[in-house]
């Protein structure tokens, strides 16, 4: 990371001069001129149409997940009651039967849940990388009229003129070129390397099944 703001300083300067360009200097055109140009991929993700479609899926699609971890949760907590009430009048040997299949289900659902929720910010990151992809060789056309030589991720740079930010513009381009991305094909999500995930919002809680005599 440092290397790469390094590299966007020491560059930005020499290929100027090159070019018989300050950094940033803007021609009769009006679009900047630089050998370097930065932008803020997050930015252009979120506030272009693609992502503003993706973030609204995505949100609707946790609020419903959440809603359901609410309601399995109530579910088994009324089964665990009953389980509980029904206890001192059933056998020992059957009551441990109905608890450990209760254990089971409440082990079942809350892998069913987490599963939801990893595989939603399995699509998240998968939209990112189509996103990055349709918008390359819009980038391309940009840096072309820019006379730029590279574009930076604005986060990985330590200080850069405001004239070479060229997000708003990036964003109006891949707008242009793809609107909000539901003609393109699906990005495949990625298979995660771990299945050890942080467990989504509100995941059911795991009523403790009724100890049996």
């Amino acid at each position: 990371m440092r290397g790469l703001a390094a590299l966007a300083l020491c560059l930005a300067p020499a290929m100027g001069v090159a070019q018989g360009l300050s950094l940033g200097e803007p021609v009769s055109s009006g679009f900047v001129q630089s050998a370097v140009l930065v932008i803020d991929f997050e930015r252009a993700f979120s506030e272009s149409a693609f992502g503003a479609r993706i973030g609204a899926e995505l949100e609707s699609e946790g609020q419903a997940i959440a809603a359901e971890n609410r309601r399995i949760e109530a579910e088994l907590v009324e089964e665990e009651r009953s389980l509980t009430q029904r206890r001192p009048a059933m056998e020992a040997g059957a009551f441990r039967v109905l608890a450990e299949a209760f254990d089971e289900k409440v082990q079942r659902l809350r892998r069913e849940q987490d599963e939801k929720a990893r595989s939603l910010g399995a699509r998240s990151e998968a939209a990112r990388r189509q996103f990055a992809e349709a918008a390359r060789p819009v980038l391309g056309t940009l840096m072309q009229q820019a006379s730029a030589a590279v574009i930076l991720e604005l986060r990985a740079v330590f200080v850069a003129a405001d004239a070479i930010d060229v997000t708003d513009e990036a964003i109006e381009l891949i707008d242009g070129a793809i609107g909000d991305g539901s003609a393109l094909t699906p990005a495949p999500e990625a298979v995660p390397e771990s299945p050890a995930q942080p467990a989504p919002p509100e995941t059911p809680a795991s009523p403790a099944a009724p100890a049996a005599d």
